[in-house]
């Protein structure tokens, strides 16, 4: 460990940090993998006492049946794979296990045993969260590498969008015309199936009229 674990047990359960004195159930834990996946990554330590904080230690006789517990229920819990780093320390003869997950790429990772709309989990604070459509959608797009912005519109033309007051302003500031070869160059349209789309950055580049229906908080 690059920190002492003396040190790291100091630090506030959160975004990246999650502490247990013996190993939580299969589902708790579960979601803990998920959201650690889901975001920046993240470490468990078990064997360490929350309140009062402080190491109290796993039997070493138990070390090996913990490890395979946790093993177990990332295989059977979590979906798509995930893959771990789990490693067993020792501090003043006390044993302990870290769990490391890192952040995934093959997103949105979810329980086994739910879809993706009712079993994937993201991290706030120090809790786990079900996550909502939006967050979903999100997860989709990093996993795709896809910006909000560069989404299609489905359902609307780009004549839809009425983007006159941005083509004078970005005339104003580029010397340029915003013809169509510049709006597809900005990724303002896209084609799909032969067919010109407007995207997200074009709706929100259009006047309030046009874009209300879509984005009605957006200014």
């Amino acid at each position: 460990l690059i920190m002492k674990i003396l040190d790291i047990i100091q630090q506030p359960e959160g975004r990246r940090f999650e502490f247990k004195q013996e190993l939580p159930a299969a589902s708790e834990l579960a979601k803990t993998i998920v959201d650690f996946a889901n975001d920046a990554g993240g470490d468990l330590y078990i064997g360490v006492r929350n309140a009062p904080r402080g190491l109290v230690g796993i039997s070493e006789s138990d070390l090996m049946r913990v490890e395979e517990q946790i093993a177990s229920v990332i295989h059977d819990h979590c979906s798509p794979v995930i893959v771990p780093d789990i490693s067993m320390h020792a501090e003043d003869g006390l044993h302990f296990i870290r769990l490391q997950i890192h952040r995934g790429s093959d997103f949105p990772y979810h329980l086994k045993s739910k879809n993706k709309q009712e079993g994937t989990y993201i991290r706030i604070g120090s809790t786990n969260r079900l996550a909502d459509q939006a967050i979903i959608e999100k997860l989709e797009r990093r996993k795709r590498n896809v910006s909000f912005d560069s989404e299609p519109v489905y359902g609307k033309s780009p004549t839809d969008f009425n983007i006159t007051a941005f083509q004078t302003q970005f005339h104003e500031l580029t010397g340029e015309m915003l013809d169509e070869a510049a709006i597809k160059k900005l990724g303002l349209v896209k084609e799909r199936h032969g067919e010109l789309l407007p995207t997200n950055a074009m709706a929100l580049f259009a006047d309030f009229d046009s874009r209300k229906e879509l984005f009605p908080y957006s200014k």
